[in-house]
Parts: C-alpha cells; structure tokens; sequence
C-alpha cells in the first residue's frame, strides 16, 4: 500500500508529494521546496523517516513545482521524468523564476518518462500516467487505481481549476482534459492537488463552478 505524504513550500503554497511504500521506497512528485530553510527540511522529513527515494517525477514544470528539482536530484543521485510536451516550460523555467525576481538555477537535462497511458512501478503498486493538457501543455496526474486516489498537479482544484493564461495553456483544453480524462473516474477518486486541500471527483462534478 502506499501512503501519501503532502508539505507545503515556497511563496506560491505548493504541494510537494512524497509516496512510500511498506519498504519505505518513495517517490518524489513535484519538489516545491524554495531556500535552504525548505531544502533542510525536505531532507529531514526524509531521513528521519528513513525513507529511500527511487523516482522523481513531475506533474509539469512550472516553477512553483520545479525550485527543490535540482536539489533532490543531486542528493538523491535521481533524474526527473517529465512529459515530452512539457519540455518547453521545464527549459524556460529558471528564466521564469528569474522574471519574478527568484533565484533558480537552470534544472538538470529531464528524462521523457511519463508517457500517457504509461505505467510506473513501485513495488507491489502501479500509478497510471493521465495526460491531462490544457493548464501546461504537458500536464500529466499519477492515478492509483487500488487505492483510489490521483495526484492531479494543477489540472483540478476544490472548486477550481488550473489557471491558463501562462504559456502553453488553453482553457477549452484544460476543460475537455478534466471531463474526458478525471470525470470518468469514480466519485471517490481522492484528488490531491499542486494546491489547496484534496477533494473528490464526485465533489468537484457537483459543485465545480468551471464545471458544472
């Protein structure tokens, strides 16, 4: 079974995710961490726990989701996955930083690893990779069948949706990739997001003010 860890760092209040497993393995999606402070205590959530990160993995790269990439995977001696499309705002995305006065390295060479409809494994479990375009161009979610939960990155919010005037995204595209990719989901699919609380599925079918 795996668990899902989820801290909030940096000046935008994002969600970096960790997964582990009963062989405390984990699985770093989306290292938000900004500043030393937030790298120490990344690294310390880690350790104490005794946890051996094996994947780092990105719903997409906008800079909120990218500022600790560098840092986990120097430490961690891991290389990002990210989807092929998302290659453009991965390379730009230490200049973006640099536009709103933040301090960003540009972020080592990705691998194209998260391909839709593609698996990752992790031990005993699987996570779904659901392409999911529309608030980046390359914005995937991590879908545990089994356990009935998605990790959604920016695509779907309690009561809101990605944002799209950035580069790259596409209102009408991000709607179609929510009710054609996640509403098919079951309601009870758990949906924890890039921010914010978790939500539902069935929630955000009822009362999404995008979506209904």
């Amino acid at each position: 079974m795996i668990k899902v860890h989820q801290i909030t760092y940096n000046p935008f209040a994002e969600n970096t995710y960790v997964l582990t497993n009963e062989n405390k393995d984990a699985i770093i999606i989306d290292p938000g961490m900004y500043g030393d402070d937030e790298r120490v205590h990344f690294d310390a959530f880690i350790e104490e726990r005794e946890f051996s990160p094996v994947k780092l993995i990105l719903t997409h790269a906008h800079l909120d989701h990218v500022f600790g990439l560098n840092h986990v995977a120097e430490k961690y001696k891991l290389t990002p996955q990210v989807n092929a499309k998302e290659l453009m705002i991965y390379d730009n995305a230490s200049s973006v930083a640099n536009h709103y006065g933040l301090s960003m390295k540009p972020l080592i060479s990705p691998l194209e690893g998260v391909e839709d409809n593609s698996e990752l494994i992790f031990g005993d479990a699987k996570l779904k990779v659901i392409f999911t375009p529309g608030h980046s161009p390359g914005s995937v979610c991590f879908y545990n069948q089994e356990q009935n939960w998605i990790i959604g990155g920016d695509v779907l919010f309690q009561s809101s949706i990605g944002r799209t005037d950035l580069p790259g995204g596409d209102f009408e595209t991000l709607i179609n990739s929510i009710k054609t990719r996640l509403f098919i989901l079951p309601d009870e699919t758990r949906v924890y997001s890039g921010h914010g609380p978790s939500t539902t599925i069935g929630v955000e079918k009822m009362t999404n003010p995008f979506l209904t």
